[in-house]
């Protein structure tokens, strides 16, 4: 009897003692400093041998403030040396791989570092659908067109040679990964990133800018067209339009001003949004003569607000499933979509949406008082209504999604859309 009695509570000590219901995962299932003792120790394991984080119990524990920030940097600090460690000589080999699709890239360090690090320009060279040899002398005429008084200048080479060269839907994903990579190996602040291009870089400026606003400071468009893309989901990226008042090709001079002139009406009914500036040289063509280089100091005056009190996301044919404080599908972001949601506080309003669809809510401390409940409201119809938790799984998702540092969110909420009426 006695030695069945031992027997058992050996047993009983191992289960408490070890996996998946051990002492640390108890602890961790109503208690944020447990959770963060076991985030140190997933952390602790080789990258390999880690199991999925958000599989892990401690993940969706609820946080409060200073343990959220506290799992933050624990996370930022974490994947900065993965990132560190899969790029041991740094970007030498000018060019990187995403999904099976290459991009070469050249860039230059001018000036030095401010306090919260280096600011990147991404300058997109002209040509597009022209033989490799035609591209690739864009290419090195795009590397020494600007110089920024400081930051990181780096000109990439477009992967194709087709007339879309820059809006393809692989361009996405290199320039999150290479901004990623920058913020790592040289210190780039991620909330003072730009971008630029001429002629079909212009292009591409025109189409990326809107569908990837919010992963830039500021956008210059030279020289280029817009074709189908809207300006609609530029409500909060600084956009300037540079053209030659002769450059008559493809009429780019005639819809640099109809752009210009469009902004001038959004911003118009919306007090904050759109932040603009068009610049028609009259005298000038295609070439600007290094004119439009004053861009680059208007750009660095720009600082980048990711969390904006409005969101408008007006998906294109290159689907996003984030978007500033906003994240939806795939599924959800095909036919265009439009969604247009509005924040006061702890209230979130959806304005419009263009079809019914699921719709995230991201949150952190400095958008609203996460210890208080938030409200969700389409009209008069509430569609959530209460506290919002913090969690390690939620930070961890938002920081990997992008690898961007002031990126986290701590909290989200899904709703479902139902639009009052269609746009």
């Amino acid at each position: 009897m006695r030695r069945s009695f031992l027997l058992a509570v050996a047993a009983c000590l191992c289960l408490v003692s070890s996996g998946p219901i051990g002492l640390a995962s108890l602890r961790a299932s109503d208690d944020g400093d447990g959770a963060l003792r076991d985030l140190r120790a997933w952390i602790a394991e080789p990258e390999a041998e880690r199991a999925p984080l958000a599989e892990q119990a401690f993940a969706a524990v609820a946080l409060d403030r200073s343990q959220a920030e506290a799992a933050a940097k624990l996370l930022i600090d974490d994947h900065a040396a993965r990132r560190r460690a899969a790029l041991p000589d740094g970007l030498a080999s000018g060019e990187l791989t995403v999904d099976g699709v290459t991009m070469k890239f050249a860039y230059r360090k001018f000036g030095e570092p401010t306090a919260t690090g280096r600011s990147l320009y991404l300058s997109m060279h002209g040509g597009g659908g022209a033989p490799a040899r035609v591209n690739d002398g864009q290419w090195e005429n795009q590397k020494r067109l600007y110089e920024p008084a400081e930051g990181v200048y780096l000109a990439p080479r477009a992967p194709g040679n087709t007339w879309d060269l820059w809006h393809q839907g692989h361009i996405d994903p290199l320039f999150d990964r290479l901004i990623a990579d920058l913020i790592v190996v040289e210190g780039v602040d991620p909330n003072r990133v730009y971008l630029m291009g001429y002629s079909a870089g212009g292009d591409g400026v025109y189409q990326l800018a809107p569908r990837m606003a919010d992963r830039f400071a500021a956008a210059a468009m030279m020289a280029g067209h817009p074709n189908e893309t809207s300006p609609l989901g530029l409500r909060n990226l600084p956009f300037a339009i540079y053209c030659g008042g002769r450059d008559s090709a493809y009429d780019r001079n005639k819809i640099a001003e109809q752009w210009g002139k469009t902004l001038d009406e959004l911003a118009a009914a919306d007090e904050g949004g759109y932040p603009h500036r068009t610049v028609i040289y009259p005298d000038k063509g295609h070439w600007m003569d290094r004119e439009d280089a004053e861009a680059l100091p208007w750009m660095a005056q720009q600082v980048r607000n990711l969390r904006p009190d409005r969101v408008v996301w007006k998906q294109d044919d290159v689907i996003g499933t984030r978007f500033y404080w906003l994240e939806m599908s795939a599924e959800a972001g095909a036919d265009r979509t439009l969604v247009d949601v509005r924040r006061e506080g702890g209230t979130f309003v959806v304005e419009r949406a263009s079809k019914s669809l699921e719709l995230t809510i991201r949150l952190d401390d400095s958008m609203t008082d996460l210890d208080a409940p938030i409200k969700v409201i389409e009209g008069d119809t509430v569609l959530f209504e209460g506290k919002a938790n913090r969690t390690i799984a939620t930070l961890a998702k938002t920081l990997e999604e992008r690898g961007d540092p002031t990126g986290l969110f701590s909290a989200e909420v899904r709703v479902t859309i139902e639009p009052r009426r269609e746009e």
